[in-house]
């Protein structure tokens, strides 16, 4: 339920924004970056789900920077460069990516595998997500996945409706993350087909979070729990904990 946050890694600023841009509307996190120093940042700042590294760099190799991570973590890599060979391929899967693309690539293209290497890459998870015994905690709350319970801080089951629970489940997998109203909607759709952001899709996931603030929050008209980031969307403001039960 957790939505990717991909790393996108290109020192071409028209290509980097371009990549950024597709990927947000189509339901993904995009976090930018121009080279090594910016990766390691943003690794080492929060979750990363998978990185789309461009072979050539400036004055830094694309295939270098993949060996070293490597060498410390599983992050999923997708190799993009104008190289199209097959030995230049091969020393991508050489240094372990996952996966190649070669430039120029039709943008649907590009989303449809890393779709196919995060399900890869994450079928493990998702198996594990289907029989889900977990219970999350936050702010006194609790829910339990497996049957959909709510309880508050008062131990007082809380009724949920279905849209309500999915997007508990949402904000429950991205705890202090910013998410705008289109990511949201993108995951709340049981096709799992991202839709373009409309006003009417907007309207309606701020009428869900009204809802659902109603049931959670002490003081819905100052939430501490969901909150409204301003300019971006929404962010679910309380550490979550986890336990398998």
């Amino acid at each position: 339920m957790a939505i990717p946050r991909i790393l996108v890694v290109d020192d071409d600023p028209d290509m980097r924004q371009m990549m950024t841009q597709f990927l947000r509307q189509n339901g993904s996190i995009a976090l930018p970056a121009a080279n090594e120093v910016e990766v390691r940042n943003h690794i080492d700042g929060g979750r990363v789900d998978l990185v789309l590294l461009d072979v050539m760099l400036g004055d830094e190799n694309g295939l270098e920077i993949c060996k070293r991570l490597r060498r410390e973590q599983d992050v999923p890599i997708i190799m993009v460069s104008a190289l199209s060979a097959d030995h230049q391929r091969m020393d991508g899967y050489a240094v372990g990516a996952d996966d190649y693309i070669a430039k120029p690539f039709n943008p649907e293209l590009l989303l449809a595998r890393v779709k196919a290497v995060l399900s890869r890459t994450r079928r493990s998870a998702s198996l594990v997500h289907r029989r889900n015994t977990n219970t999350f905690t936050f702010a006194g709350w609790s829910f339990d996945a497996k049957s959909g319970e709510v309880q508050s801080p008062a131990k007082i089951q809380v009724a949920l409706s279905r849209r309500e629970t999915t997007l508990l489940q949402v904000l429950l997998a991205n705890p202090h993350i910013p998410l705008t109203r289109e990511e949201i909607a993108a995951n709340l759709d049981i096709t799992g087909e991202a839709q373009p952001q409309t006003e009417t899709t907007g309207r309606a996931i701020d009428v869900l979070v009204g809802r659902l603030r109603n049931k959670i929050e002490t003081n819905p008209k100052d939430p501490q729990i969901l909150k409204t980031e301003r300019g971006v969307g929404y962010v679910f403001a309380s550490d979550v904990d986890v336990t398998e039960t």
